[in-house]
């Protein structure tokens, strides 16, 4: 099959870029129920129609590789629907009102943002997982924040900026185990290459986030009664609904997969709500099912559970702001989630199929002569992947498999594409409003991708370190080349 012209395989980018604008013209934040869905899909079309009329690619070809990409992430729609059990089971069982109540009594506003990112890349760093990370302690971190009165795009930016830290520099990461084996470097290797850059940018990060705390004000304790006196009186707070995340940090320290850890924590926080929070569930069953009155305690039990499960809950406390905190989900909250991601797949399951990305990788490639332009260019390629593929994990093995040779022949180790790829591709992800981190930590953190963005320091920073090291030359190695 013929490879495009680049100038051909820019069309479907530009259309798709021109449909999203479209998109979030039209209908704004609300664009993520159904208007950036429809562009992706129109983007795709272009691809194809451009494809089968000017290069005669079979329908079979994009087919093959359609179905390829959705099996690949059939487990990352199981997780999705995991966080989206987690959001409400742990709300509704009392773990996340009760970190907040503890959480606005303990942790200062002038140190809430650097704490927040420690915090989040070290449990990350543990559990080698940003979303179980986000899903978790980051969600009762936002809910902290709101209660706090720190702004939301600034928690959620410190939330994302300490979990990619942790999960770019976690042995038990799957982007990092990745990045290093698709190019063929030792993991270990890779991870200790990584502090090089990865190091300074964090550092960075904690100084901004340090820095921009301090001028936070302490909340008054009128405000701090506010919160607190509305959580106690609707929920059961005490210290033992923090036996959840307790045995949840448990299995993640038995390295057990995330969706394995994610539910188990999920059916944990149930039996928690059954336990101390059947009130609660009494509620929710009375008023989003039609179960009468007059049917047995267990009945409104169960399916007060189920629909903290599966749908969205909300509960009255008195206070307005903290209504709108403790509302959820569930997993029909993730569907447009979902129904995003598999769109923004299709598209770069097409792409891939009819060799347009290809095309334009090539093109980039040719401009990569030394060591500064060959990082540049990987890093750019990276990015790029991650805007046309909406996947990181796509965006990492394209990224190797493209500059592996041309590493190999300008004498490079290949540690420095391993680095410069996840220095790229996995932190970027979690910006780009249709990639499938993007869409996933938008959801789960209630912020959307381009609010949270200029404040995710440590993953625009990332990129650039990666290309200023490689300016320096530092730690750089080249061999005599082939």
């Amino acid at each position: 099959m013929k490879t495009p012209h680049p100038l051909v395989a820019l069309i479907p980018l530009i259309a798709l870029i021109l449909f999203l604008a479209t998109a979030i013209l039209l209908f704004g934040s609300d664009s993520l129920n159904g208007g950036s869905q429809t562009a992706l899909i129109l983007g795709m079309a272009v691809c194809i129609i451009i494809s089968m009329t000017c290069y005669k690619t079979p329908w079979k070809t994009f087919e093959r590789q359609i179905n390829r990409t959705l099996g690949d992430i059939s487990i990352t729609i199981l997780i999705l629907l995991a966080v989206g059990m987690i959001s409400g089971s742990w709300m509704l069982s009392g773990v996340v009102p009760t970190l907040i109540c503890y959480g606005i009594q303990i942790m200062s506003p002038q140190f809430f943002l650097v704490s927040s990112c420690l915090i989040c890349a070290i449990v990350s760093l543990l559990s080698g997982s940003s979303w179980t990370t986000i899903a978790t302690i980051g969600v009762a971190l936002m809910g902290i924040g709101t209660a706090l009165g720190i702004s939301e795009a600034w928690t959620a930016g410190t939330i994302i900026s300490g979990a990619y830290f942790g999960d770019k520099m976690s042995p038990l990461s799957d982007t990092t185990i990745l990045a290093s084996s698709a190019v063929g470097t030792d993991l270990f290797t890779h991870i200790r290459y990584m502090t090089l850059t990865t190091t300074p940018t964090f550092l960075i990060t904690l100084t901004i986030f340090l820095i921009a705390g301090l001028g936070n004000t302490d909340l008054s304790p009128l405000q701090i009664n506010q919160y607190t006196e509305g959580l106690t009186s609707t929920f059961h707070i005490t210290p033992l609904t923090l036996i959840v995340p307790l045995l949840t940090g448990i299995l993640i320290a038995l390295r057990l997969p995330s969706l394995i850890t994610l539910f188990s924590s999920a059916i944990l926080a149930g039996i928690t709500a059954l336990i101390l929070q059947p009130h609660i569930l009494t509620q929710v069953s009375l008023d989003a099912t039609s179960l009468p009155d007059s049917y047995p305690a267990w009945t409104h039990l169960v399916s007060g559970l189920a629909v903290t499960f599966y749908g969205a809950t909300h509960i009255d406390t008195g206070t307005p702001s903290l209504n709108e905190l403790i509302s959820t989900g569930g997993m029909a909250g993730m569907l447009n989630t979902i129904w995003l991601i598999l769109t923004a797949m299709c598209f770069g399951a097409v792409m891939v199929a009819s060799r347009m990305i290809e095309s334009v990788t090539n093109l980039i490639l040719s401009f990569a002569r030394g060591r500064l332009s060959l990082v540049t260019t990987t890093a750019g390629t990276g990015l790029f992947l991650n805007l046309t593929t909406g996947d990181q994990f796509i965006s990492i093995v394209l990224t190797a498999d493209m500059y592996r040779e041309a590493y190999r022949q300008q004498g490079f180790e290949p540690r420095l594409l391993s680095r410069t790829a996840e220095d790229a591709a996995t932190v970027t992800s979690v910006l780009i409003p249709w990639n499938t981190c993007g869409m996933t930590q938008s959801t789960v953190l209630g912020v959307p991708t381009l609010v949270y963005l200029p404040y995710c320091f440590f993953n625009y920073l990332s990129p650039l370190m990666t290309i200023l090291v490689a300016a320096i030359g530092w730690k750089i190695k080249q061999h005599k080349p082939l």
